[in-house]
């Protein structure tokens, strides 16, 4: 019975103060506009705290219900004394303070009563309804407001060329200035939004419900219980590029997979990053049917009864079907339109996730890299690349331009967290730019490792360390609260994937300084117009209107975008906030025996 009643005093107790805050708080504006904003706030909060008081009087006339039940049942309370006795509470004792709190709950529910009669347009309202609709909304205004920022960043740049005045160019500077501590703090506030009315926490249990069903999945697939009897496709893993793109070339098998039905079957043996194959540094892709025997593999696409296929690389494949990249599954649509930015992203990663479960030996490296080099948090990811593809697939970016948006970022978080220390974890493939960037940026914690840089360079590049290396850096950048890099790298944009199985909704946690995000070898990616739009001459502008599908080809980050409108065929620039992803679903396959079962 004590557990009881201290639940219930405690209860009533937080039933009495908000029955204080609801009385006496002002519900209306004395002011001229009576149909203000201040007024919708009040009435959204008054609401609120009538459901919350009708949802704890409930509790707590369930926690009388059981205090009275009890009655005069309760076992014997030991003495204070110790001495082996006690005492009965007694039955008129037990219904003297029933009666008592009983009173107390009456009087707060009159109170309620006359609250609701005398603000009618309160009465029978509940909370509205926690399904992820305003955090929609807050995506699109947060990136609005970034297009905004973009756009007078890249205009007052030119203003700032073309002028040849000093106190000028010094104004326009101050400007800058000014208006990036405006962008933080607006930024700021969209994110705060998403955590009041439980917006985030709806989110954060959704997205894990969403993980979890599609991990399952795929094991179902990978672990059959008869492999001899299971269908198969072959995937080869030696494709002759890098380790980022070998990765992805994996993933697109995966995909395949999973859209036809098919344990996956990944051929490893003399990979050119490490001779034992891929189980060597990673987890093996299934436990129960790791091999094709039986009948010889036909190509792609095959025929629906055979038995194991196998998979061209991404280049060759044809037929293509409708399921590759950007799409996503119509089972799954809906929930991840609310609950994350970029759905196409989030389910590429969650084969990336299945893929990178890491062998001991490899989860203990990169366990030890962590402490060796103290990394914590708050911490922002910056990826340099330097060799192979620059000049030929991505253009030379100075330092200086990584850094931009660290600070930005930082500026943003600053508003948020008590924290002055501004870490970064620098990546790249060339040894020289750590030490240049303590250099030029003493204000600033480098963490990184020049050893691993080296192990990058072209000359290097498929060893074992080398090896080692990019996984170290894939994982720690993924670990970043934010990501400043190129999405023309393939390093970049795993680190990116694996940064959506780590976080609710991590899609707007980077900057790239060149493309979009884009998988290899990925079927159309297409936008929506949201407004018309008239060109203006000499501009190289096209137009819309609401509702033409724009197949984007880059964002310029300067306020516009590029790309071409499916329904006159113009290609050429468009304002980037008119448009918004056009999400692609597909019937793909649900595995309902995977329910339940890992």
């Amino acid at each position: 019975m004590g557990i009881h009643l201290g639940k219930a005093i405690v209860v009533l107790l937080v039933v009495w103060l908000l029955v204080i805050i609801l009385m006496t708080g002002p519900l209306y504006h004395t002011g001229s506009d009576p149909a203000g904003e201040q007024i919708s706030r009040q009435l959204t909060k008054a609401t609120e705290q009538l459901e919350l008081l009708k949802k704890q009087n409930e509790e707590f006339r369930a926690l009388l219900a059981d205090f009275r039940q009890i009655g005069g049942h309760d076992p014997v309370a030991p003495s204070v004394g110790g001495g082996g006795g006690g005492q009965l509470l007694s039955s008129q004792c037990n219904e003297q303070l029933y009666q008592q709190l009983k009173s107390k709950l009456d009087r707060a529910n009159e109170l309620l009563r006359h609250t609701e009669g005398k603000h009618p347009e309160l009465k029978g309202q509940h909370l509205q309804t926690v399904d992820g609709s305003s955090l929609v909304v807050q995506r699109r205004v947060e990136r609005g407001v970034n297009e905004m920022w973009f756009f007078m960043k890249a205009q007052l740049r030119k203003l700032m060329e073309l002028s040849k005045e000093p106190p000028v160019k010094q104004r326009i500077g101050e400007i800058l200035e000014d208006a990036v501590e405006h962008k933080s703090a607006i930024i700021s506030d969209l994110r705060n939004l998403s955590r009041l009315n439980g917006q985030w926490d709806l989110a954060a249990e959704e997205m894990r419900q969403l993980e979890d069903l599609v991990q399952k999945r795929i094991h179902y697939l990978q672990n059959p219980l008869e492999c001899k009897k299971a269908k198969k496709a072959i995937c080869n893993l030696n494709k002759g590029c890098g380790y980022g793109c070998q990765l992805h070339h994996v993933v697109y098998c995966f995909v395949l997979a999973y859209g036809t039905e098919r344990t996956l079957i990944l051929r490893s043996q003399g990979w050119r990053y490490n001779r034992l194959g891929w189980e060597a540094v990673f987890r093996p892709i299934s436990e129960t049917c790791l091999e094709a025997d039986g009948a010889n593999p036909v190509a792609w696409p095959g025929s629906i009864d055979a038995e194991t296929i196998q998979l061209p690389i991404v280049d060759s494949l044809n037929p293509r079907p409708n399921f590759l990249p950007l799409a996503i599954p119509k089972d799954l649509a809906q929930r991840l339109s609310k609950f994350h930015g970029d759905p196409s992203v989030w389910w590429i990663a969650q084969f990336v996730k299945y893929l990178l479960r890491p062998q001991k030996q490899t989860a203990d490296l990169l366990s030890e890299i962590e402490a060796k080099m103290k990394f914590e948090k708050p911490i922002v990811g910056v990826h340099v690349r330097r060799t192979d593809k620059v000049g030929t697939e991505a253009a030379f970016h100075k330092l200086d331009e990584y850094m931009e948006h660290v600070e930005e970022y930082y500026r943003t978080a600053a508003l948020a967290t008590s924290s002055s220390v501004k870490r970064v974890y620098l990546a790249s493939d060339d040894p020289t730019v750590l030490g240049e960037a303590r250099k030029k940026y003493p204000d600033y914690v480098f963490l990184g490792d020049p050893e691993i840089a080296k192990t990058a360079s072209i000359n290097s590049r498929y060893s074992d360390d080398s090896l080692r290396g990019i996984i170290a850096d894939i994982h720690l950048l993924s670990k970043c609260d934010y990501l400043v890099c190129t999405f023309s790298s393939q390093v970049c944009r795993v680190a990116y994937e694996v940064m959506q199985t780590l976080h609710t909704d991590a899609s707007s946690y980077f900057y790239s300084l060149d493309d979009i995000y884009y998988f290899g070898g990925q079927s159309a990616h297409n936008q929506r117009a949201r407004q018309s739009h008239k060109p203006r001459e000499g501009r190289g502008e096209i137009a819309l209107e609401v509702g033409d599908v724009l197949g984007i080809a880059g964002n310029h980050w300067d306020g516009y975008s590029k790309g071409i409108n499916r329904r006159t065929n113009q290609e050429g620039m468009y304002p980037s906030f008119k448009a918004e992803e056009l999400l692609y679903e597909v019937q793909m396959p649900t595995y309902p025996e995977a329910e339940g079962k890992q």
